[in-house]
């Protein structure tokens, strides 16, 4: 074998480990990736079903349900346009309320109810998750161009 074929070899050997090394990592990243979506996105069938995504907006009053288990919490996520009912099991943070913003992370089931595996309140009085806040905004600024 000539010099030449040893480089070319050594080459097109050294691409191939490089895309593949390239393609497990896209993969990974891709599985690990989650994306936000407002409830009006949710209900309009633009979120996927079955892969975990997230969803912010405000916690409808009155919504709030506590099974009888004591862990499992059934609520509603609303942008003030659409509403997405939520259902978790497990201990809330102590600063979710109604009428506060908060995001859930979590997947879509068949019948458009919401299966939270985490979920993130507000910190303070003046904060709202940047995601939920512009979800809120664009609703109001739809539902007023609606009205007109």
């Amino acid at each position: 074998m000539k010099a030449r074929q040893k480089r070319l070899t050594l080459i097109v050997a050294g691409l191939l480990l490089l895309g593949g090394a390239a393609a497990l990592i896209l993969n990974a990243f891709q599985d690990n990736l989650v994306f936000f979506h407002t409830p009006t996105e949710v209900a309009e069938g633009k979120a996927p079903t079955g892969r975990t995504f997230r969803v912010g907006g405000l916690v409808e009053a009155g919504s709030i349900k506590r099974a009888a288990d004591g862990i499992t919490v059934n609520f509603v996520v609303t942008d003030t346009a659409k509403s997405i009912p939520v259902s978790y099991s497990g201990p809330l943070p102590d600063l979710f309320r109604e009428g506060k913003g908060a995001v859930v992370q979590g997947k879509l089931a068949a019948d458009g109810h919401f299966e939270a595996s985490e979920v993130l309140a507000k910190h303070d009085e003046n904060y709202m998750p940047p995601e939920a806040q512009h979800a809120v905004d664009q609703a109001h600024e739809a539902s007023r161009t609606m009205s007109q």
